[in-house]
């Protein structure tokens, strides 16, 4: 079996009401992509109808059975080509329930569909959530999965779609409010090793514009072809052999995840007042919040640890003088990065004696990194100095190939309470893992701060787009459109404080961080450090108004909320099932 294909992503602007228009106009856009060639077409979310319904009764007239007219006719033209089309359409089931749905169909008819399970806010005025969860389809083209839309917000579907086996995830959407090829798409490709190709509508349609952009996103996050705006047929083609490899910056990541830490994810916090929740008889209640300025420091730790104290102790002063509170330093910058076994050191000893002398001299709470030495064993560590001298020690706990030659795997979660919030600690690869950050979230955390020594790409740039964006959404180019730890930070509803070593010629790009809580708030609540040794420093703001419900977004997380945690079992499964 060949395991390269063409593919092709339809880009559409349906029009409502006018639904044999629609079909004619998408047979019409499929047609064209077969003839050169391509073994799977993707169409737009509810391309034959439109999206924007008011309510049942609306689009009452348009709603089919899958199979029905509708599939029938691009089953024709699936057979005709000998290939695999993937199309959004609103579906009726035999109760007469209503579903925002996805088909793929084949040579030989309808392989599978999808229906939307996480619905976003238009969906509940027609349709019910869907019931068909995490499907990977076999196909003599690869494995294929079907998302729509909203559900590619949760990092939990992807990685069930992944983990099923998937090569290929054909997301389908009218995704809107930011430029395309939205972070989240890229993100999703990049953390799970395989393609997206993206199939998104653009156009106006009752006030809401969309963004376009419709792509394929290749395992490593590359976007290997873009349509910004207009209907057209893009074309690329995928190679399921780097979609099987499942490497994610040359990590075999899922080789690494570690489901025994994960059970947290089938919980749900957040599906009550989180006020209630985090206090709940008394136990761990949630700090007060505050408005603080955060900053992150990236630097070359060199293998001496007096050095390595004397660069933080300089970067700390430099924050402190720019209102700092809270500062994070790279992974092992402590002790550097050349021999953590041999430079590793105990905590509390006289390292981490160091950063509590700086700690409580500025007043800062300190992040760093550090090889730690305990007994017999070594471990990648990351401590939270405060400065009244007490410290919190988090142990890497989803180790590199290379560290597990020197250093013990952590076997838990490290979250503390400060006056600025409550804080969660990962390590440089933990935050490769989304069920990471996902657990520390459904902990209350309101920040995450990550110590990093990452090689390789993480983040890329945007040229712009024509499509006419509503202010303030930005429409011109951005260096660092897609940044992974933004999408981090947004994806959980909290303040991602990403500290990584800075050292080209090592291949350490930097690009250290402070990204904010919600990923479509423009403009950005962020700083990014984007040169060589320096700092980053934003605001960062846990406080709430006197009301009975969270009203900020970091404590009320909007997205955690919105979780479907019944359909997310496999996700603690100790081996998935195709590893």
């Amino acid at each position: 079996m060949s395991t390269k294909h063409k593919v092709a992503a339809i880009q559409f602007e349906p029009t409502m009401f006018e639904k044999e228009r629609n079909i004619a106009r998408l047979l019409e856009l499929c047609e064209q992509a077969a003839a050169v060639g391509a073994r799977l077409i993707v169409t737009p979310e509810m391309g034959t109808t439109g999206y924007c319904w008011f309510d049942r009764a609306e689009v009452a007239p348009f709603v089919e059975t899958i199979p029905g007219p509708t599939t029938n006719r691009f089953a024709a033209l699936a057979r005709k080509h000998g290939c695999y089309i993937v199309v959004g359409m609103p579906e009726v089931d035999e109760d007469g329930i209503y579903f925002n749905s996805a088909v793929l169909i084949g040579p030989d008819g309808i392989v599978g569909r999808h229906r939307k399970t996480h619905p976003y806010i238009s969906e509940p005025k027609w349709a019910a959530a869907g019931d068909l969860h995490n499907q990977v389809f076999e196909t003599p083209i690869g494995r294929i999965a079907l998302l729509i839309c909203m559900d590619i917000h949760f990092v939990e579907t992807a990685r069930l779609m992944a983990l099923g086996g998937a090569d290929v995830i054909c997301h389908i959407s009218n995704w809107l409010a930011e430029r395309t090829p939205a972070p989240y798409w890229i993100s999703r490709a990049f953390e799970n090793g395989c393609y997206v190709i993206e199939s998104n509508r653009w156009g106006l349609e009752r006030t809401v514009q969309f963004s376009g952009g419709s792509c394929v996103i290749a395992p490593d996050g590359q976007v290997t072809a873009v349509l910004d705006k207009g209907d057209g047929v893009l074309m690329s083609e995928i190679d399921l052999g780097a979609a099987r490899a499942r490497r994610v910056l040359g990590e075999t990541v899922f080789a690494q995840r570690r489901p025994e830490l994960y059970p947290e994810l089938l919980t749900d916090t957040f599906s009550w007042n989180p006020r209630d929740f985090f206090g709940l008889y008394g136990h761990e209640p949630w700090p007060a919040g505050k408005t603080s300025k955060v900053g992150v420091a990236q630097f070359a730790p060199r293998d001496d640890v007096s050095q390595n104290l004397d660069e933080i102790a300089a970067l700390a002063r430099k924050a402190r003088d720019e209102g700092a509170e809270l500062v994070v330093f790279p992974e092992l910058a402590l002790t550097g990065l050349a021999d953590p076994a041999t430079s590793a050191q105990p905590i509390a000893g006289p390292a981490t004696d160091g950063l509590g002398r700086i700690a409580s001299e500025l007043g800062l709470y300190l992040v760093c990194g550090l090889a730690e030495r305990d007994g017999d064993l070594l471990y990648n560590s990351a401590c939270l100095v405060a400065p009244d001298g007490g410290i919190s020690v988090y142990r890497k706990t989803h180790l590199t190939a290379d560290e597990r030659g020197w250093a013990t795997a952590g076997d838990g979660w490290t979250v503390v309470d400060t006056p600025i919030g409550r804080i969660g600690l990962l390590i440089g690869h933990d935050a490769s893992f989304p069920e990471a950050g996902r657990v520390l979230a459904l902990r209350g955390c309101d920040l995450i701060a990550c110590p990093a020594a990452i090689k390789g790409r993480f983040s890329s740039s945007h040229a712009g787009t024509q499509v006419d964006q509503p202010a303030p959404i930005p429409t011109g180019p951005d260096p660092h459109h897609w940044h992974h730890f933004r999408v981090r930070a947004g994806e959980n509803n909290l303040f991602f404080a990403f500290a990584n070593v800075v050292d080209p010629e090592r291949g350490y790009s930097g690009l250290s961080g402070v990204f904010g809580p919600d990923t479509f708030a423009f403009p950005r609540r962020e700083a990014i450090a984007a040169g060589g040794t320096g700092l980053a420093t934003a605001l960062v703001d846990t406080t709430n108004l006197d009301s009975v419900y969270p009203t900020n977004v970091v404590r009320r997380k909007d997205l955690v909320s919105m979780r479907m945690p019944h359909s997310y079992r496999g996700l603690v499964k100790a081996v998935a099932n195709n590893y």
